[in-house]
């Protein structure tokens, strides 16, 4: 096995620096970033009344966030690189603060869509340059171990947070609240920023914008495309045009990569077995939590009739638990290395969301929290062990790059599969909607609505089970790394 190194550190915390107002500052930022791709979730009906939105146009509240945040994080990681880490990571938090503001005040479907769009770019730019900093402002060993598992931690329990957090928002304050909340935040977060972390040195060079346009107008085709289904046909001409397009953009993002000399996603960046997996396994995580995330607020609240502030305690747990797995997690690494973690974690949420196909109109809250439990320890023990690989090894000037790698598949992941699986969720249940009426095709009472609704939803789980079984094969056959430390003083080199 090649072994790996480290990055290695480009700054200092000298002249003032402290490593704990660092980490509350990236850690916050994360934390805000991405709770904003599930905080919408809670809010979507009552956004719907208010706002007359289409069916279809509400299912893009979630994907314009995702698709612009994931693909354009390669982007934004390089933009650190080239510009500085901790400016561009100000200007990033800057538009996602601005996008927020606007968004609270929208009064049309395609205006706050557009806004979210515009969080997601700058998200884009500010989530890989925040983890960049930790690697240029917390020395290697046990304190950058400890920054990654805080980092970790946010990344993983963001998504139930914004659940809490946007139930509380809509039904105390307003949905419009949602957006407003970020940007107090992001005041405070720019206000300390260069108080705190110290300016990465500089690459010179050039962005790929081709690479950029492709790439992100590649995965809105084919997203565009696969939700399409849903509401038409794969043989209809809205999906085939957008599929067509999604290919021809993607091949020339290829293309472009392996000729262009200042490359987005320059391929030498796979040639790490072990990072090569993560990015892989983090596809299959990022498609299993943002589908259970989306259909299971659903559930609870269209078949359970949960208010979106219950819903939102209803993942509180899911939140503690990811938080704690991620800690225990960045303290276990040192020890006993990645592969351990690696293998746990995703074979507890292939069993929770398993547990999560049982649901029926019937289930209680006992049926959900098990499974919860379960998928928030698989993510947390998860989350640290990926985080870690996919940073280490990567020279200085492509740590954003590397960085920016493992929250696009995370992203585009579960843009991809929300996608899918709703397309899949919603034949499921016109097919269990059919067979449930049999001879009475016109008399659709509410308990055969809530019925067929159900089996779709838990059909969406069962198909995100097997993704996670993907991602546990995919550690088990791809990941290497040694039982044991080499090194209790290198603790990353060794793990990897």
């Amino acid at each position: 096995m090649t072994t790996t190194e480290a990055p290695e550190l480009t700054g200092s915390n000298t002249e003032g620096k402290h490593l704990g107002l660092a980490l509350a500052v990236i850690a916050g930022a994360q934390l805000m970033i991405i709770l904003d791709a599930t905080i919408v979730n809670v809010a979507l009906p009552t956004i719907h009344r208010d706002l007359n939105f289409s069916a279809n146009n509400l299912e893009w509240l979630i994907t314009a966030y995702s698709l612009t945040f994931g693909g354009l994080l390669l982007f934004g990681g390089r933009t650190g690189d080239l510009f500085g880490k901790r400016r561009m990571f100000m200007i990033g938090i800057g538009i996602f603060a601005v996008s927020s503001l606007l968004g609270g005040f929208a009064t049309t479907d395609i205006w706050l869509i557009i806004t979210r769009a515009c969080q997601g770019v700058g998200g884009a730019i500010a989530a890989p340059t925040a983890l960049s900093l930790i690697a240029t402002n917390f020395p290697e060993g046990p304190q950058r171990n400890r920054a990654m598992g805080v980092y970790a931690a946010m990344a993983g329990a963001g998504g139930a947070a914004g659940l809490l957090l946007g139930g509380m928002l809509v039904d105390l304050v307003s949905w419009r609240w949602i957006f407003f909340v970020n940007v107090p935040i992001a005041v405070v977060i720019l206000f300390f920023t260069p108080r705190a972390l110290n300016e990465s040195a500089t690459t010179s060079g050039k962005l790929d914008v081709p690479g950029a346009l492709t790439a992100t107008g590649g995965m809105l085709a084919l997203v565009y495309g696969l939700s399409n289904v849903a509401g038409h046909s794969w043989t209809a001409t809205s999906t085939l045009v957008s599929l067509v397009l999604a290919g021809i953009l993607l091949l020339a993002f290829v293309l472009i990569e392996t000729r262009t000399v200042e490359a987005l996603m320059p391929l030498h960046i796979f040639a790490n077995r072990n990072r090569s997996g993560v990015y892989a396994m983090m596809l299959c995580i990022g498609t299993a939590m943002f589908s259970m995330f989306f259909f299971l607020t659903q559930f609870l609240q269209n078949i359970l009739g949960w208010s979106a502030l219950k819903t939102g305690f209803g993942f509180l747990p899911m939140t503690v638990g990811i938080i704690t797995a991620a800690v225990l997690a960045s303290r276990l690494v040192g020890r006993i290395g990645i592969r351990v973690p690696l293998l746990v974690g995703p074979a507890a949420a292939v069993i929770g969301l398993e547990l999560l196909t049982r649901l029926t109109i019937h289930s209680g809250y006992s049926a959900i929290l098990v499974p919860l439990l379960i998928v928030s320890l698989g993510m947390g023990l998860s989350f640290v062990p990926l985080t870690l690989t996919a940073v280490s090894g990567v020279q200085p000037n492509e740590a954003g790059l590397a960085s920016a790698l493992l929250n696009t598949t995370q992203q585009v992941g579960g843009a991809l599969g929300l996608a899918i699986l709703s397309t899949i969720a919603f034949d499921a249940y016109k097919s269990k909607l059919a067979s449930t009426l049999g001879a009475s095709p016109n008399t659709v009472s509410r308990q055969a609505m809530n019925i067929a609704t159900t089996h779709g939803y838990t059909t969406a789980f069962q198909v995100a089970a097997f993704i996670a079984v993907a991602g546990l094969l995919i550690s088990a056959i791809v990941i290497r790394a040694p039982k044991e430390l080499g090194s209790d003083k290198n603790p990353v080199h060794a793990a990897l």
